[in-house]
């Protein structure tokens, strides 16, 4: 049956005019993105099937053109449209660290790298460069490694911030694997990188190891 037949208090548009957004599954909002179905499949069974394929909402989003493109009635037009909505979800939430202490506000600087970060297949080494007020800069993502390991050297992350007349930053990478916990050599570089830092007198304020669906904060953990 075709979303147009159905009962309209029951239409994932309507639903969400009437009752707001949070009264909907993740189906229901992405039927709204997607907006048509199949022949044989609604847009609302079509998100169905397109979540469980890829084993959760942000796996979706942050899927690949060929990857989004092997599913029946996802083509380039609704990659587009997923990309344009992940985003604009990226931007805002850096418009909020512009706007607010990024260190006070732990909760928003975690959920942006986390957008940055979390669904990359290998290991990332990121900045947030902040200003004296602890506002955003710039985001930075500085090297680049394998599935689960990537060379840092804090020589360039000091040039970097220095490039960008940061007062302060938060380190980030994330585990491939999945697992937000941090290793040793995680807890050795941040030590090494803090001391860098300290060279030019800018602060390391916090490091996140983001995994697929948490981050852990080197701050909250004491290990700064």
């Amino acid at each position: 049956m075709k979303i147009q037949d159905w009962p309209l208090h029951e239409r994932p548009r309507e639903k969400l005019l009437q009752f707001g957004s949070q009264t909907l599954s993740d189906a229901e909002l992405l039927a709204i993105l997607i907006n048509t179905g199949i022949k044989g499949q609604s847009a609302v069974e079509l998100a169905r099937n397109a979540i469980n394929q890829f084993g959760s909402v942000q796996a979706l989003l942050f899927a690949s053109q060929p990857q989004l493109l092997k599913l029946p009635g996802l083509g380039k037009a609704k990659f587009a449209l997923l990309q344009a909505c992940t985003e604009l979800f990226k931007r805002g939430l850096a418009e909020k660290l512009r706007q607010q202490d990024s260190f006070t506000s732990a909760d928003t600087a975690s959920d942006y790298l986390r957008a940055q970060l979390s669904q990359q297949k290998r290991e990332v080494f990121a900045m947030l460069m902040l200003d004296s007020q602890h506002q955003l800069i710039a985001y930075r993502e500085m090297f680049k490694g394998t599935i689960n390991s990537a060379a840092v050297y804090p020589r360039e992350l000091v040039k970097q911030a220095m490039d960008d007349n940061a007062a302060a930053v938060i380190l980030a990478h994330n585990h491939p694997s999945g697992v937000a916990e941090p290793s040793q050599a995680d807890i050795q570089i941040t030590q090494r990188i803090k001391q860098a830092f300290a060279l030019v007198d800018v602060t390391v304020l916090d490091h996140f190891v983001i995994g697929h669906s948490c981050a852990v904060s080197f701050a909250q953990r004491g290990l700064l």
